[in-house]
């Protein structure tokens, strides 16, 4: 009989902290889908520079190469606006204006704002990965077979992880006021750099060997890789890259996250 109560306990514990989870979870992807200012730039900027460059001008000739190839990397630039604002931006906010210190004073799991805070920029992700599709295969013309689109979605998916862990580290070391600054100083240079935008196969030898130390650059690659689109090299090596990235950017933002909420 006490075990059966346990087992009960157990489980109403779990379904409670679950709910806590999802709650905080819907309030954080509400709360920056009410800011325009969020939400606007990180759905709509992607699916425009896509319309322009991969199907205005990408489909003259009648060649869908251009489409397909932009379709991955700016896939992969449409997913780290929400990691890199959603974590960079939001968190220094909520440490500076006291909000994070106000949820540490409730019964709330700590790893709650943080699973939180990965739901969101996974949703917006996944919105930002469905419209790019929609407008590669319905306006571009773009095909692929029935894998390549599910593959594509899921690693541009678990892409998110590392650029999450690059905005944590920003929102735990940065205040709010220098946060927007760093967090576009970062995302814009290195999208260009890393071949998101154009292909780095047209960039001059040095800034090709340049894009290698960009954590965007293995992601883009490791897209195409699954369209057969890549440079070739191993894919072993681009997701080492990226784990790499994603523990230093962890350790980097454990530190951070020790230091005074201010």
């Amino acid at each position: 009989m006490d075990a059966a109560i346990r087992a009960t306990v157990n489980r109403m514990d779990f379904s409670r902290r679950l709910r806590v989870y999802a709650l905080e979870s819907r309030a954080q992807f509400l709360s920056v889908w009410r800011v325009p200012a969020f939400s606007v730039p990180t759905l709509v900027f992607p699916l425009m520079f896509y319309v322009f460059f991969g199907i205005i001008m990408g489909t003259r000739g009648l060649s869908l190469v251009m489409p397909t190839y932009l379709l991955a990397t700016y896939g992969v630039f449409g997913i780290i606006g929400p990691a890199l604002f959603g974590f960079g931006l939001g968190l220094s906010t909520e440490r500076s204006d006291g909000t994070l210190l106000l949820k540490q004073t409730t019964p709330m799991p700590p790893a709650a704002y943080l699973v939180a805070k990965l739901s969101m920029a996974l949703l917006f992700s996944s919105l930002i990965i469905l419209g790019l599709f929609c407008m590669g295969g319905y306006l571009a013309g773009v095909e692929l077979y029935r894998w390549q689109w599910f593959t594509l979605a899921g690693v541009l998916l678990l892409s998110t992880l590392p650029f999450c862990a690059m905005g944590l580290a920003i929102g735990t070391w940065v205040k709010a006021q220098a946060a927007m600054a760093l967090v576009n100083a970062v995302y814009l240079p290195m999208a260009f750099l890393s071949g998101l935008w154009f292909p780095v196969m047209a960039f001059p030898t040095v800034l090709q060997k340049l894009a290698n130390i960009f954590p965007a650059y293995h992601a883009a690659q490791l897209c195409l890789k699954v369209i057969d689109m890549d440079q070739g090299q191993s894919a072993v090596l681009h997701l080492g890259v990226l784990i790499f990235y994603t523990m230093a950017f962890l350790a980097l933002a454990a530190v951070g996250m020790r230091r005074p909420l201010a």
